[in-house]
């Protein structure tokens, strides 16, 4: 196991390398001149060359990328045009938020999801099995920048039920979260119908039928252990598509996390910022999928052996 982890951790280096790259590359080869978008036609020229030096924009570009991957080995991203603060220091407030908001609806999709695939799986051809996949189909098919308005307009303008916007209770969490939560959900409950299905014709469970084996048992012990791992790796993808999808849900719904940080920094022209929020959001990715490749080598030898 310490050489899979090992290895896993040694390929998952020149993901990140290249991502840096990339990331920093982009912001470089844009359109236009960062300088005039930020000072705008008006400025001085003085001004103009100051904020480039400041920037570092007039050295050439291989400097450039040197210093910056120097800079993030000792995780200095630079300082934010705005505040003038460090950007990693902007990022590690808004962290939590993201991360609360991520892992509430994460917990909303698999109490939905895969109670609702394991029934449809146990009652398949009846009415519950079509209204899971009514279910997932509509889960999958309700963009979140629809679904966000829409119960903003019913629960807290019409019912007044929950709160709108900004971060605060649990109940400031319920709308963002299930507006994140919905499509997860609705893959969840395919992929574990489809699994539990495809496991329950193994030869094991009807030998555990054959033994005396409840209807419980049966589906939870021994069909459902062992249909866990596409789901394990659904879950792990899907955490990270959580994490980079909040940018739209936490602008829709103020929440102050490093999706709606991202935001505010593109429409402020603060580069740094901006590089700094990609850079986490595909950190944060990476490492997930890695995680996820862990948590597959745990459950199932046979990758560890492959």
């Amino acid at each position: 196991m310490l050489t899979y982890v090992l290895r896993r951790i040694l390929l998952a280096l020149p993901v990140l390398v290249g991502v840096s790259a990339l990331s920093f590359s982009l912001l470089h080869f844009v359109p236009g001149d960062p300088v005039d978008i930020m000072l705008g036609d008006q400025a001085s020229a003085a001004d103009k060359t100051l904020l480039r030096k400041e920037l570092g924009l007039d050295r050439p570009f291989t400097t450039q990328m040197a210093g910056f991957f120097t800079g993030l080995v000792q995780l200095d991203l630079g300082k934010s045009l705005g505040s003038r603060r460090p950007v990693a220091e902007e990022i590690a407030e808004r962290i939590p938020a993201t991360f609360e908001l991520t892992f509430v609806a994460m917990i909303i999709a698999l109490s939905v999801g895969i109670p609702l695939g394991v029934l449809a799986a146990v009652f398949r051809g009846t009415i519950v099995e079509r209204g899971a996949m009514l279910f997932g189909l509509i889960g999958m098919s309700t963009p979140g920048f629809w679904l966000g308005p829409m119960l903003i307009l019913f629960f807290a303008i019409k019912l007044d039920w929950l709160p709108v916007s900004e971060r605060g209770g649990f109940e400031h969490a319920i709308l963002p979260a299930l507006t994140l939560s919905l499509g997860l959900a609705a893959i969840l409950t395919q992929v574990t119908r489809a699994s539990m299905l495809e496991v329950v014709r193994e030869d094991f469970i009807n030998v555990a039928r054959a033994k005396g084996a409840g209807p419980t048992r049966l589906w939870f012990k021994h069909a459902l252990s062992n249909a866990m791992m596409p789901i394990i790796t659904i879950i792990g993808l899907q955490f990270g598509a959580l994490l980079t999808g909040t940018v739209i849900v936490e602008t829709i719904f103020d929440w102050p996390g490093v999706g709606t940080l991202l935001f505010q920094s593109i429409q402020q022209r603060n580069y740094p910022l901006v590089q700094g929020c990609v850079l986490f959001i595909a950190f944060t990715y990476v490492a997930v999928n890695l995680i996820t490749d862990l948590a597959y080598a745990a459950a199932n030898p046979k990758v560890r052996l492959s």
